[in-house]
């Protein structure tokens, strides 16, 4: 029976990853894809945290910045030092940035007081059509990946 459920649950993986790149980014068609869909599902949810689609939105994310961690340099500035530099660069201020939330959250998140949730990090790649990786901690961005643990074989 289990066998069975296996399957049907490969089958339909299969059909949902045609639509969506779920799942391991492993070329830049697929990450590119990816973005777009995430663009999409964000423009969706709009500002519903709650919205039965922020669960994708968050693993689209997590799949985007594995690809740019692997495959794209980013400088080691923190978020909201790239969010102060887009801002200027755009001529906004925080009360421009209501994706985010109000001046006061704004401030905060650029104080560091604060950080960037997922939703916010979506909209603000969407808005200023940058990677959503750009906006992560930095401690994400520069985390090095461990060779795998082998495994010793227990004495009996």
């Amino acid at each position: 029976m289990l066998a069975k459920y296996i399957h049907e649950a490969n089958a339909d993986y299969r059909r949902i990853r045609q639509r969506i790149p779920l799942g391991p980014l492993r070329t830049e068609a697929e990450y590119s894809r990816a973005v777009a869909v995430l663009d999409n599902v964000v423009d969706e949810i709009g500002q519903h945290e709650t919205h039965p689609l922020a669960d994708l939105a968050e693993t689209l994310a997590l799949s985007i910045e594995a690809y740019e961690n692997a495959h794209v340099p980013f400088p080691n500035s923190p978020g909201p030092e790239i969010l102060r530099s887009l801002m200027e660069e755009h001529g906004l201020t925080q009360s421009d940035l209501p994706e985010i939330g109000s001046q006061g959250v704004v401030s905060e998140i650029l104080s560091g007081k604060r950080d960037l949730n997922v939703r916010q990090i979506a909209q603000l790649a969407a808005r200023f059509g940058v990677s959503p990786a750009l906006f992560m901690p930095v401690s994400t961005k520069t985390t090095k990946r461990l060779p795998p643990r082998t495994r010793k074989a227990s004495v009996r």
